[in-house]
């Protein structure tokens, strides 16, 4: 019960926080805006550690996986997406971005020797099949120019780096280190690093007093960064990366869910084909297999 709660609430934020980023796009530099975003949510997650008396002090050894974690998934992951979306369409970066559910997969077998079940793969596959049929008709009028295809290979190098990152949560959590102290210490690194970043590319650290830009910011901030990075940990740590991994799957169906319900977006029978795809592939990798087989079972006896 624990981890469908983490799950839903996993899904609904980072699948939520595709309408607070458009607002972040524009006057300020995406590196700065991630800068203010990961800046503020460390500052959260050092007073909460602070508040309920969290140890905070890591070896130089972990110290040295927790930048890498900062890197990976409080930095340079968000800043390579959010360039990429320059070039590409919600519909494209959605599902290059969905190939995390992919790497996680193979990286897991890679850097922890732990085998993948057959379903995994099977429920993997059906999930990004939905995913494409569910932008179908978006991507019938994408335009395969130069800056399309330069898109497409930073958002893959993006979900790369972000796949790298949970692997390294694996590893922290494996060593029994607290996430939230990590998280916070984590935050702290990649705010380090965007600012460097945002140094070095010569931005300007300006600010947007927009009542649609700060309110963004904070929700971005304390959902999308402080909760959702706490909860999504939880379930790699419980659930481990090859299952956890699908709710990114899932994000885009509740982006188009909140898109009807503001925007007056439509269903097609295309998206509706998607979502019936995602949600077997889901059911695929969440069930065990024990209970495939009986359901199985059932399903055989019943049509004899």
């Amino acid at each position: 019960m624990k981890n469908i709660v983490l799950y839903i609430v996993t899904v609904f934020i980072w699948g939520s926080t595709w309408f607070a980023i458009e607002f972040q796009l524009g006057e300020v530099a995406v590196e700065v805006s991630l800068f203010y975003r990961f800046g503020l949510a460390a500052l959260i997650m050092w007073g909460y550690c602070l508040w309920k008396n969290i140890p905070l002090k890591f070896s130089l050894k972990n110290h040295g996986y927790i930048v890498l974690l900062g890197l990976g998934n409080f930095s340079a992951n968000y800043a390579i997406l959010y360039y990429a979306q320059n070039y590409l369409n919600s519909a494209m970066t959605s599902i290059a971005f969905s190939t995390l559910l992919l790497m996680n997969i193979v990286n897991t077998r890679i850097f922890f020797g732990k085998p993948i079940a057959l379903r995994i793969y099977l429920g993997a596959l059906l999930g990004l099949v939905g995913i494409v049929t569910l932008f179908w008709d978006e991507l019938g009028v994408i335009n395969f120019s130069n800056g399309t295809l330069w898109g497409l290979a930073l958002a893959l190098m993006g979900a790369l780096v972000a796949s790298f990152g949970n692997m390294v949560s694996v590893r922290n959590s494996n060593s029994d280190l607290n996430i939230l102290a990590v998280n916070a210490w984590g935050m702290s690194y990649g705010t380090v690093l965007l600012m460097i970043y945002a140094f070095l590319n010569g931005s300007e650290f300006n600010f947007s007093f927009e009542t649609s830009y700060v309110i963004s910011l904070l929700y971005l901030a304390l959902f999308g960064s402080v909760i959702a990075f706490a909860t999504y940990f939880s379930l790699l740590k419980n659930m481990g990366a090859e299952k956890a991994s699908y709710l990114i799957i899932l994000f885009p169906i509740v982006a188009v869910i909140l898109s009807s319900l503001f925007e007056g977006f439509k269903f097609t029978n295309n998206i509706i084909l998607g979502f019936i795809l995602v949600l077997i592939g889901n059911a695929i990798v969440l069930t065990p297999k024990e209970k495939i087989k009986m359901a199985y079972q059932k399903i055989m006896i019943v049509f004899k």
